[in-house]
């Protein structure tokens, strides 16, 4: 009994024209995600559905828990048929979440599976998924030709190798598959055992000894080179909100003189050595023509015990209520003062945030760039159908949506480009809605050329990523 039919989510004749003639069938660029690049060099195959779906998932763990399912079966030691398991009894429970849309878009779009899935239908989805796995075209490579993903870029810390990628270029794979700088670990200088373990195995990399603070300048540029030689074309920063503040270039070196030598460095230091480097970072991509992203808003880590008991990145993370436009303009003015704002995309975790987000990169368009300082989708807790909405209006509002760059997966899951159709329903479903009451022309090469160029054509011209041919169509 399925309920991903053909117009699943889309609500009216004219949404479902938008969708059908000018989305459906539209190839993916994929310009943020969590995706292991050694898992796309090998060309991955996954050995059951455990591996693909719940192995690093943690939207499902949050699920599971709050479902009552014992620690053990989600980051636990349970074989894998347990854990799949419990999540599927876990399944029924989340009517009204995205992970029940997203749950069965994902069996549908990937396996063929239509049941609904629960307690009852786990054995034999597990088995008709598993088989699928075994002799199809589910690999980590085969599934980007699957979706008619045509670029897909990763997110990569300065100091790894490239090594994956630099197999990925070499190889026969038609697909571009790019890094991303993210350099989150050059700021975190309040923690000077960590600080100084990241810029060693930095200096490794960059092939230096980084001692003073010209030498982690210099070893950031010298990897800023690496990437962009290696086809990256984006640098990606999560933080909670901008710096506040920024050092000047002696109380800088003077900071990271004091946390190289392994001292202790307070917050409010820690804030002005951030923005002191995230300066830098602006203007290295405004030289090189790269695209910067800003994820900011997230409330990291609050369950303390759970951290220090599984670490990072599972499940233990919230949406915070920092101040985060006045920081955010005095970044984006700092660069702009210089002429060295880059192409910047700014991603908003707090919904009450969305219109002054909206407006704010509105002042900043130099006219240069059709929609040069872009107000991104939504993101982490907001991309499902309710948060893509509010994005949408507000960027609608405040801004060009014809320009907008649209949806990324932001996923560590080979199982989430169906993300890319949950967003492209909901978007032909609000602006048919807009149709029909007659608050937009009905004129379908005018609107489906807008929903054309959100889907995948303003990303193309925006982001300027190096070419690869055309992914093959998978049948």
């Amino acid at each position: 009994m399925s309920f991903i039919t053909d117009d699943f989510l889309l609500h009216g004749d004219t949404a479902r024209e938008l969708y059908h003639s000018f989305a459906a069938d539209q190839p993916i660029v994929d310009y943020h995600c969590h995706l292991p690049a050694g898992d796309l060099a090998a060309d991955r195959r996954f050995a059951n559905l455990f591996e693909i779906w719940l192995e690093g998932d943690h939207y499902k763990w949050r699920a599971m828990r709050a479902n009552g399912v014992a620690e053990r079966y989600c980051t636990g030691d349970a074989p894998p048929y347990e854990k799949f398991a419990a999540w599927a009894e876990t399944v029924p429970r989340t009517l009204r979440n995205p992970l029940y849309h997203w749950t069965h878009l994902e069996l549908a779009r990937h396996f063929g599976i239509h049941d609904l899935l629960n307690e009852a239908t786990a054995p034999a989805v597990w088995s008709r998924a598993n088989a699928r796995l075994a002799d199809g075209d589910l690999s980590a490579q085969g599934i980007l030709r699957r979706f008619k993903v045509t670029s897909i870029c990763t997110t990569d810390d300065p100091a790894d190798s490239l090594a994956h990628h630099a197999a990925l270029a070499a190889s026969p794979l038609e697909i571009g598959v790019h890094p991303t700088f993210r350099p989150d670990a050059a700021l975190r200088i309040g923690d000077p055992a960590g600080f100084n373990q990241w810029l060693d195995k930095l200096g490794a990399a960059a092939n230096t000894t980084i001692a003073r603070l010209p030498d982690l300048l210099d070893a950031l540029r010298a990897r800023h080179d690496d990437f962009h030689t290696h086809g990256c074309r984006l640098s990606d920063h999560g933080l909670d909100r901008c710096p506040r503040s920024i050092a000047g270039d002696a109380e800088a070196a003077r900071l990271f003189d004091r946390a190289r030598g392994g001292a202790s460095v307070g917050a409010e230091d820690a804030e002005r050595f951030a923005g002191y480097l995230m300066v830098f970072f602006g203007t290295l991509d405004a030289e090189r023509g790269w695209t910067k992203q800003l994820h900011l808003g997230a409330l990291r880590n609050v369950n303390s015990r759970m951290l220090a008991t599984l670490g990072r990145d599972t499940g233990f993370d919230a949406i915070g209520d920092w101040p985060q436009i006045a920081p955010l303009a005095a970044y984006l003015d700092t660069l702009a003062r210089a002429d060295a704002l880059p192409k910047t995309i700014l991603y908003n975790l707090n919904p009450s945030d969305n219109y002054a987000f909206a407006t704010l990169a509105g002042s900043f368009q130099d006219g240069r760039v059709a929609g040069k300082i872009q107000f991104g989708t939504a993101w982490w807790f907001l991309d499902q159908r309710e948060g893509i909405e509010w994005q949408v209006n507000a960027l609608s509002n405040a801004g060009l949506l014809s320009r907008f760059v649209g949806m990324v997966t932001d996923s560590r899951s080979f199982m989430s480009f169906p993300r890319h159709e949950y967003f492209r329903r909901v978007l032909c479903s609000l602006i048919g809605a807009d149709v029909d009451r007659g608050e937009l022309p009905r004129d379908m090469d005018l609107v489906g050329a807008m929903i054309r160029g959100i889907c995948v054509e303003n990303a193309r011209r925006y982001l300027d990523l190096p070419a690869r041919a055309p992914a093959r169509i998978a049948p």
